[in-house]
Parts: structure tokens; sequence; C-alpha cells
């Protein structure tokens, strides 16, 4: 079931701004190095509780400005896995493109900060991080019943030094 809370927050979004609650969060994240904000309640968007949160930062396509994304993850092995729902709009958040043009990012996890390397998935791997990541936010089922795009999943495999 969508919710009030995610209608206005991609209708803010579309709008090219960003919600007052995911500036809160993100503040919180930031201000308490990740002690704050790695955990985020999901009951106002239809979850059922606690979800981990990651921070992603980006470098801009077109700025080459770097931007920070609070987005739910799940782990599958050493990488973290990110959807790019959007709520269920029928446009991709900004970051999705950061990434295909730069797949090299950073992540907060906690406190932990890392530099990753993106993979947009596709196929069977899809479809088995779909799963993954359905079972860890039910709602992204009803995001997709949203909207004709396919919604993205990346891959956020941790980078070595020399990598």
């Amino acid at each position: 079931m969508v919710t009030k809370h995610v209608t206005d927050s991609v209708a803010t979004l579309e709008q090219g701004a960003v919600p007052d609650w995911i500036n809160d969060h993100l503040r919180a994240y930031r201000e308490s190095g990740g002690t704050v904000g790695h955990y985020w309640d999901s009951t106002d968007f239809g979850g059922d509780g606690l979800k981990t949160c990651l921070l992603l930062t980006t470098r801009g396509r077109r700025t080459g400005k770097t931007y920070v994304h609070p987005l739910l993850y799940g782990a599958d092995g050493d990488c973290y896995v990110i959807v790019g729902s959007k709520g269920g709009a029928d446009t991709h958040p900004n970051w999705y493109f950061n990434l295909l043009a730069t797949p090299e990012a950073e992540v907060q996890v906690g406190p932990a900060t890392l530099r990753v390397r993106a993979t947009l998935a596709s196929g069977p791997e899809r479809q088995r991080l779909w799963n993954l990541m359905t079972q860890v936010y039910p709602p992204y089922l009803d995001y997709q019943a949203r909207t004709t795009r396919e919604i993205p999943l990346f891959s956020l495999a941790p980078m070595g030094d020399g990598s």
C-alpha cells in the first residue's frame, strides 16, 4: 500500500526538491557520525519498522559536484544493494544517472565509510536482488506497480586501495 507520505515525497522529488524528512535524516546521520540514521523507521511509509540505511555519495554527471543520498540497503555477501525506486515515480532518481556516468562512489554505513564500485543489475541477477530487496522492504512491490519503468537495482562492491 502506497501511503500519503510516499505520494507527497514523490511529488516533492519530481519538482526537483528534497522532502524535509530526507534532509532531517541526512543531517542526523552526518552529525552523529552514523550512530543515528543508520536505522530508519519505515512505518509511515508502509514498512514494518526499522530498516538499515546508508549514505551514498555520487559525483554529478554534469556539475561534477558531490551529492549525498540516504538510501535503504540490503546485504549481498560483502556488497550493498540499493534500489532506485523513487517511491514508484515514472522517472529514475538523479543518483541513478550519476552512478551510470561514474560508477565509483562512496558509502557510509553506520560509522564506516568506504569506496565502492556500482554495477547496475540486469537479467537473472536483477531478479535475484529484487527478491532480496522486496524481503528487506516489501513496499518496493507497490512502488513497482505504480510505474511502467523497471525499477533499477545496483550492487555496490567495496573497492580495495588498488581499484
